[in-house]
């Protein structure tokens, strides 16, 4: 889907130079057909990098897809600039009128926190409550999943002994769906956290089922039997370095960090890191797309109950 952002945006420097497919606003208002609305609330806190990340997994496929980004009124981003939110971003009030077609939340990094304790907790639950009727298929992201989880299901999070940092193999539980069809029966995903929920918990509400997992991260990614809501634990949208960032930044501020597990050639970060989860994150996103929104989702926006 060649995905339409503003031409401004630094995202559309960096996909135009990786050769992904983006369409200009003049183009897309030529073309005779509805785009997929798909809404982005960015709750990390290096929002360009995540922009960037996103629409690089949801776009250059065979629809055109127009995206909205969402920033919270509550929480005040100390990374990226007053003017980039002003001008790229719109708050839930600006948009709760309308409908989308499908909706991704992002992680964010708080999941040490009681979900009650974060700062726009309220208004997450606010926009959760809302995307039941007013959004087609949500796709929530690590701490996002775990939000989404608690708040939809009562599902809790627990802290783990040390952070699950790193890139991990996962299986397919049920090859069967949708969602993973088309991917090899071994897959890697990246990990970055301090918290997890557990089997048990996910198992006991009937509406959930798991779809795959790993031996050392757990449960990657469940979803309600309609598939309305997914989840997943991990971030298969990081990009090459997101790790390697996140590794030197805690070493830089003394910070007690492992290196990142089967990420660095031989575990040594003196090494480029080599990417294996590139092909099963377009793959994951293209059918989440494809089968969970286009193929499902009304012509008419307003029928979304």
């Amino acid at each position: 889907m060649p995905i339409k952002i503003p031409n401004q945006l630094p995202a559309y420097k960096t996909l135009t130079e990786e050769n992904i497919f983006i369409m200009d606003e003049f183009r897309a208002a030529t073309q005779d057909i509805r785009p997929l609305q798909i809404a982005i609330v960015n709750l990390m806190p290096t929002k360009i990098d995540t922009e960037t990340q996103l629409m690089r997994l949801i776009s250059n496929t065979s629809l055109q897809v127009e995206t909205v980004l969402i920033r919270t009124k509550t929480h005040v981003s100390k990374h990226t600039s007053k003017e980039h939110l002003e001008t790229f971003y719109s708050t839930f009030d600006e948009i709760k009128h309308r409908n989308f077609d499908g909706m991704i939340i992002t992680g964010a990094p708080v999941e040490q926190l009681p979900f009650e304790e974060v700062e726009y907790w309220q208004e997450l639950c606010d926009i959760m409550a809302w995307s039941r009727h007013h959004v087609f298929s949500t796709l929530h992201i690590c701490w996002g999943a775990q939000a989404g989880l608690y708040y939809h299901y009562g599902v809790p999070k627990y802290p783990l002994d040390q952070k699950l940092f790193g890139v991990f193999p996962h299986r397919v539980e049920k090859p069967s769906l949708t969602l993973f069809r088309g991917f090899d029966d071994v897959f890697m995903v990246p990990h970055s956290r301090h918290t997890e929920v557990r089997r048990a918990d996910v198992e006991k509400v009937p509406e959930l089922q798991i779809l795959a997992s790993s031996e050392q991260a757990g449960i990657y990614a469940a979803m309600t039997n309609d598939g309305r809501q997914i989840f997943l634990t991990g971030h298969s949208e990081y990009d090459a370095l997101t790790l390697d960032r996140e590794y030197r930044r805690d070493v830089d501020a003394g910070k007690p960090i492992a290196v990142p597990q089967n990420y660095y050639p031989n575990n040594d970060p003196s090494r480029s890191p080599l990417v294996t989860w590139r092909s099963c994150a377009n793959l994951l996103f293209s059918n989440w797309l494809n089968y969970f929104v286009y193929q499902t989702t009304p012509y008419d926006l307003n029928e979304i109950q």
